[in-house]
C-alpha cells in the first residue's frame, strides 16, 4: 500500500475514534438529589400544597395521599401565594387575580387584576378582609372588604421601575399589626403600618418571601441572580442570626427557593421551585420540591413527588395542617381585624 494512502487511512481512523473517545469521557450529569431521601416522603406530614406552574393546581395531602385537589381552569397565570384557612376556605393569588374558594370548590370572592398589573401575594384578615399587593407602574397595597367589595385602605409602594412582573411576590402581617413586604426588585425587606408609613428597611438582595417570627426576627428566602440561594433569619437591625445557603447541600440541586417557613419544632421548611417555562423535567434525575432543615443545618426530610398518583408539580408553598406556626386568618392590620 502506498505511503500516502496509508497516512490518509490513519487520519480517517483517528477522526472516527476521537469523537467516540470524547463521548466516553464526558462528565456524567450530577444527580439532583440522593436516591434515598430522609423522612417518609409525602407521608411525613399532612399538608396543603401549591406552586407556580403552567396549571393552577392545589392539593391537600393526608397520610401520603391526595385527599383534596383543585384545578383553576378559568383563571390565568401562576399561583404564587395560597393560604388554607381554619374553616377550610382557601385564598390564593394567581398573577392576574385573587380568588377565595370553599372546601367544596365554590368561588366565594374574586378580584380580577387590571390590565398591565399583577397580583402575586394575598393574606386573609379575619373572615371579611384581604390584604394584597398589586404590581404595576404604580404598585399599591390594598386592604379590601370582601363582603362589600370595597377598598378600605391603600397606599403606594416604591419600586425599581424596571418591570411589573419582578416587583413583589410575598408579604405577611406581623403580630404587631404591621406588614412585612419582600421588595424583590429593590432587594429590600420593608415594614409598613396601616397608613403606609415605612417603619423598617433592610437590604436583602434577591428576596422572594418574608415571614415574621415569634421571636420578632424575620425569616427571608430568595436567590441572588439564581446562583446564590438562601434562607436567612435576621433580627430587626438586619444582622443574620441563622443562615442556610443552598450551596451547603452538595447532594441536592436547590436553585430557586421561594417560601421558607419556621415550624413549631424549630426546624425550617424550604420550598424549591421548578421552572416549567424554561426547563424540562428529567424523570431519571428529579430535584426535590421541599426540605426540612434543623437549626444545625441537617436535612431531616425531603419531598420528591413528581409522578402519578401523587404528582404535586412545582413547589412554592407548603402549609402543614397540624403545625402551630401555620399562617391563618387570625391576624390584624392596624385597626382592621
Amino acid at each position: 500500500m502506498p505511503f500516502c494512502i496509508s497516512v490518509i487511512l490513519l487520519l480517517l481512523l483517528v477522526g472516527f475514534i476521537n469523537p467516540i473517545k470524547a463521548q466516553q469521557t464526558t462528565t456524567p450529569v450530577k444527580q439532583a438529589a440522593p436516591e434515598v431521601l430522609p423522612g417518609k416522603g409525602p407521608a411525613e406530614f399532612d399538608f396543603f400544597y401549591a406552586g407556580e406552574s403552567k396549571d393552577r393546581k392545589m392539593y391537600i395531602v393526608r397520610n401520603g395521599k391526595i385527599a383534596w385537589s383543585y384545578i383553576d381552569t378559568t383563571g390565568r397565570g401562576e399561583i404564587s401565594d395560597a393560604v388554607l384557612m381554619k374553616n377550610g376556605n382557601i385564598l390564593f393569588a394567581h398573577q392576574f387575580g385573587i380568588t377565595l374558594i370553599d372546601k367544596n370548590k365554590n368561588v366565594l370572592w374574586n378580584y380580577d387584576t387590571p390590565k398591565n398589573h399583577e397580583t402575586h401575594t394575598a393574606q386573609p384578615i379575619g373572615s371579611d378582609h384581604v390584604v394584597f399587593i398589586q404590581n404595576g407602574d404604580t404598585a399599591k397595597l390594598f386592604v379590601m372588604n370582601i363582603k362589600t367589595n370595597k377598598t378600605e385602605r391603600q397606599f403606594t409602594l416604591p419600586t425599581k421601575g424596571t418591570g411589573t412582573h419582578g416587583q413583589f411576590r410575598h408579604a405577611r402581617l406581623t403580630k404587631g399589626g404591621n406588614i412585612l413586604v419582600a421588595h424583590m426588585d429593590l432587594g429590600k425587606i420593608c415594614e409598613y403600618d396601616i397608613n403606609g408609613k415605612q417603619l423598617l428597611s433592610i437590604d436583602m438582595p434577591g428576596v422572594w418571601s418574608v415571614e415574621p417570627l415569634k421571636n420578632n426576627n424575620i425569616l427571608a428566602c430568595g436567590h441572588e441572580g439564581h446562583k446564590t440561594s438562601y434562607a436567612r433569619e435576621i433580627n430587626r437591625k438586619g444582622k443574620v442570626v441563622w443562615e442556610y445557603m443552598m450551596s451547603d447541600m452538595p447532594d441536592y440541586r436547590f436553585p430557586e427557593p421561594q417560601i421558607a417557613t419556621r415550624l413549631a419544632n424549630g426546624n425550617t421548611l424550604i420550598n424549591n421551585w421548578f421552572n416549567q417555562w424554561d426547563s424540562k423535567l428529567d424523570p431519571a434525575n428529579l430535584q426535590v420540591q421541599a426540605i426540612e432543615v434543623t437549626p444545625d443545618k441537617k436535612v431531616v426530610w425531603a419531598l420528591r413527588s413528581w409522578a402519578a398518583p401523587l404528582n404535586l408539580g412545582p413547589s412554592t408553598t407548603i402549609q402543614l395542617l397540624n403545625d402551630a406556626n401555620a399562617i391563618t386568618e387570625k391576624v390584624h392590620f392596624g385597626d382592621i381585624r
